[in-house]
């Protein structure tokens, strides 16, 4: 985490928002970086590397999706979706491009705070067995020290959040994790019954590791329950 604070980027083209936000925030301790467009969140998180990014959907120019789009390409730091949208689509839009979670507006501000520390705490203390310990199953490495993941010897770019659900997800290998211990174990307390944001990160999991994400080899779903990592000829020093 940079600094003695976390900083937390704002993006919103609606000042009562930012102000509403920033001000919560300040109070509470944190640092916080103000952008009004996307053109310049994107700027901000690649100079000043925030521990956190608040984007909100409709933003003039890049909007919030397009913006998460282009930080992802050079940050794993958590983002927030703000959207004033209910459509389900609308949601899994962000999710799929990489935020890792999501408020509508309006919202309550103590449930904002309480989203971020979630995200925060997930960034900051990832599961972490033995150190130099290595999980070898198929084509899939990870090296638990170096908190990196390699498929075929390339390394794959996982988010905090990603690499934290492999993580449960292996430390369990061969059995069935139910949807809300994974929600639990990975998101924190309040999370239980988002399956959808379980649902995207899996699916964003798939794409990096699998080799036929369609056709899960590793992650598979057990329908109803939760979800399974299947370790062929599975290797493990822990």
């Amino acid at each position: 985490m940079s600094g003695s604070k976390p900083r937390i980027l704002v993006a919103d083209d609606e000042p009562r928002y930012i102000q509403i936000i920033q001000l919560n925030l300040e109070i509470r301790g944190y640092d916080v970086l103000v952008a009004r467009n996307g053109e310049a969140a994107v700027e901000i998180a690649a100079a000043e590397a925030p521990d956190l990014i608040i984007l909100d959907i409709r933003m003039p120019g890049l909007n919030g999706y397009e913006a998460c789009q282009h930080i992802r390409q050079f940050s794993d730091r958590p983002i927030l979706m703000l959207t004033a949208l209910a459509e389900e689509a609308d949601k899994v839009k962000g999710l799929d491009l990489g935020a890792d979670d999501y408020i509508t507006k309006p919202f309550g501000i103590e449930e904002l705070l309480a989203r971020v520390r979630a995200a925060l705490r997930r960034s900051r203390s990832p599961q972490e067995p033995e150190p130099g310990s290595i999980f070898q199953a198929g084509a899939v490495r990870v090296d638990f020290a170096g908190q990196a993941v390699f498929v075929n010897e390339r390394e794959a770019l996982l988010t905090s959040t990603e690499y934290r659900l492999l993580l449960k997800l292996i430390q369990q290998a061969g059995q069935v994790i139910l949807y809300d211990t994974l929600l639990d174990s990975v998101w924190g307390p309040g999370y239980e019954g988002e399956n959808r944001i379980l649902r995207q990160a899996i699916y964003r999991l798939r794409q990096k590791i699998e080799r036929d994400p369609r056709d899960p080899e590793y992650i598979q779903t057990r329908s109803g329950l939760g979800y399974i990592f299947v370790a062929p000829d599975q290797e493990q020093d822990l």
